[in-house]
């Protein structure tokens, strides 16, 4: 038997199937070919695949549903819709199967995969296919058993001995939704961000950061530092952040204990504006789209339509010709910040601030109850960012003011302050309500609550307010002041 090995075609596979995971959004608006088929079903089928980039039809600009599918046409169709790719010991196991020939990729990717047999070490890639053939194919692709393709609309229908290419995409698309989830591609965008395409969307549920850390498991002490977001304008490509990732270190991912492939640590630093005080405690740091930087709320999907300027980038991330930086999620994310002549000290990103005003500004807050020394140079680094300004001379910033609060219910108030401080200035601040007998109660802002200058907190481990009880209000820490504020529930 005459055994072809992988050809570099094969490489090429994986970009194939990558691609389609960004369209535009006109993709599967109309019928791409000069013919259609007469079935409506079998005609939305081609036009899905035509806007997946799977089927492209004839020089013509026909696909002609009605003729007979061959088994060469058969394998892209499947191998491309189900994004099979081959792995690196990959043989052609049929001696009338060329490294040259345009099918040999799609023949390779579905030996790999189980679905093409030998009969007699022949693959007749002119020859027509049978309705039981075609069963047999998709169910060694996808590990199933025949019957479970049987069950498919489009297959209990056929009856010829040649399926036409209208059937057979139609029954391709109905399989696709049997097909496990795999990951087709990974790339690092820059330090701290990974792009990854999947075969299909990862189910919502799976999106909730605790399903997610286990899903995705890294060597070399990498992890996932919060949730995929599905990138807008795609169907299965996510924007992942990470941990600051070493430049040039081979991770190898894992996802749902299946390999899904390695890519090399980028050394890409974020390029980001300047940096500033905004209170005792806390400054941020700022970018611009205009210099490139797109923070990731303005390209996935979950914003798309409730942040104004949102845009969608394509696979390079480029838009209307301009290439941009994502800034992935600054969760659990820290830079160093050091005083002039003194030692540095490690500031930590506060929660739901990193682009709430309006600007891409996420706000990082001093350790340890640190507060900054008016007139003292601070300089902010980072082993992911760079920094065109990186330094400020901190000043002595007046704390907010709590001019009022009053009950929600027993478990939450209202606190108003004498001015709106126009951004999320409230993550993780808490205030002390006491009782006239001295018990006391904490209760914590409740992110992305604030209104202008009223914020929502809520007391701390369910505990309640006991009604008609007059409590004094009192800010935990530096963060504000309050004189003579009371709350009764």
């Amino acid at each position: 038997m005459k055994k072809m090995k992988k050809s570099l075609a094969l490489l090429t596979i994986a970009a194939t199937v990558g691609m389609p995971a960004l369209l535009p959004a006109h993709a599967l608006a109309a019928n791409p070919f000069a013919d259609a088929a007469s079935n409506p079903q079998i005609q939305a089928a081609i036009e899905q695949l035509a806007g997946l980039q799977v089927i492209s039809g004839y020089d013509n600009h026909t696909f002609k549903p009605d003729q007979p599918v061959t088994r060469a046409e058969l394998s892209k169709m499947t191998a491309l819709a189900l994004k099979l790719q081959p792995n690196s010991s990959t043989t052609v196991p049929f001696n009338d199967v060329a490294s040259e020939d345009w099918f040999h990729p799609y023949v390779a990717a579905l030996a790999a995969a189980g679905g093409l047999k030998s009969v007699n070490e022949q693959f007749a890639p002119e020859h027509t296919v049978s309705a039981d053939e075609l069963r047999e194919l998709l169910a060694g692709a996808l590990h199933v058993d025949q019957s479970v393709v049987q069950q498919l609309a489009g297959s209990s229908a056929l009856t010829s001995d040649q399926v036409t290419r209208g059937e057979a995409a139609l029954i391709i698309v109905q399989a696709q939704q049997l097909a496990p989830i795999h990951i087709t591609s990974i790339r690092a965008l820059n330090a701290i961000t990974l792009q990854v395409t999947f075969s299909a969307p990862i189910p919502s549920a799976e999106l909730e950061l605790g399903p997610a850390s286990k899903n995705f498991v890294f060597d070399n002490g990498l992890a996932i530092s919060n949730v995929p977001r599905l990138k807008t304008g795609s169907t299965s490509t996510y924007i992942i952040p990470t941990p600051t990732q070493q430049a040039g270190t081979l991770y190898t991912l894992t996802y749902k204990n299946q390999p899904a492939g390695s890519f090399e640590g980028s050394g890409e630093k974020i390029a980001l504006k300047s940096t500033q005080q905004v209170a005792n405690d806390m400054f941020e740091i700022e970018s611009t789209l205009e210099d490139g930087i797109a923070d990731y709320g303005y390209v996935i999907a979950a914003y798309s339509k409730s942040r104004p300027g949102s845009f969608i980038v394509d696979e390079n991330n480029v838009s209307n010709g301009k290439a941009y930086q994502i800034l992935s999620s600054m969760r659990m994310r820290q830079v160093q910040i050091t005083p002039e002549n003194g030692a540095p000290m490690t500031a930590t990103y506060s929660p739901f601030t990193q682009a709430t005003d309006g600007r891409q500004a996420p706000k990082f807050i001093l350790p340890n109850g640190e507060t900054f020394k008016p007139g003292v140079t601070y300089t902010v680094t980072a082993d992911w960012a760079t920094f065109a300004s990186s330094t400020f001379v901190a000043k002595d910033i007046a704390p907010l003011t709590i001019q009022s609060a009053a009950a929600i219910d027993e478990q939450s108030i209202t606190v108003t302050m004498t001015q709106d401080p126009k951004d999320e200035m409230f993550v993780l601040r808490q205030v002390l309500l006491t009782a006239p007998d001295g018990k006391t109660l904490t209760a914590e802002y409740v992110q992305s609550s604030r209104k202008g200058a009223v914020a929502s907190f809520a007391t701390l481990n369910k505990e309640k307010l006991v009604p008609g009880t007059t409590y004094n209000v009192t800010p935990i820490g530096i963060w504000a002041t309050a004189n003579g504020v009371t709350v009764i529930k």
